[in-house]
C-alpha cells in the first residue's frame, strides 16, 4: 500500500508539482484555478548533456469548461529552462494571487 502511494507523489519546485512528459513540463497543481505549461522548442548539447536551449512558456486556466483558446492567459519564450521556471514561477504566483 505504501509503494502505491509513493508512486504517485511528483517532484516539486518550490512546493508545487513539476511534471515532465518529454518535451512538455507542467508546473503547478491542477486543483488550482492555474497551471503553467513549458514546451522545450529546442535543445543543445553542452559538455556531453542535451538542454534545453528555447522554452515557450504558457499560463493556463484550468477550467475545463473554457475553450482551449481561452484556457491560456498569458504565453512567453525564454532562452533555457532556468529563466523559464523563473518566469512561470513569477507568473503562478501572481495569478494564484489575484493579482493579473
Amino acid at each position: 500500500m505504501a509503494d502505491a502511494k509513493k508512486d504517485k507523489e511528483f517532484s516539486t519546485y518550490k512546493g508545487r508539482p513539476l511534471v515532465r512528459c518529454g518535451d512538455e513540463i507542467y508546473y503547478g497543481n491542477m486543483e488550482e484555478p492555474y497551471v503553467i505549461r513549458m514546451q522545450i522548442k529546442s535543445k543543445k548539447e553542452q559538455n556531453g548533456i542535451e538542454i534545453a536551449d528555447k522554452v515557450a512558456i504558457q499560463l493556463m486556466a484550468t477550467d475545463p469548461y473554457l475553450s482551449p483558446r481561452k484556457q491560456l492567459v498569458k504565453s512567453s519564450e525564454k532562452k533555457g529552462l532556468f529563466l523559464a521556471m523563473d518566469i512561470a514561477d513569477i507568473w503562478l504566483n501572481r495569478a494564484l494571487a489575484g493579482k493579473m
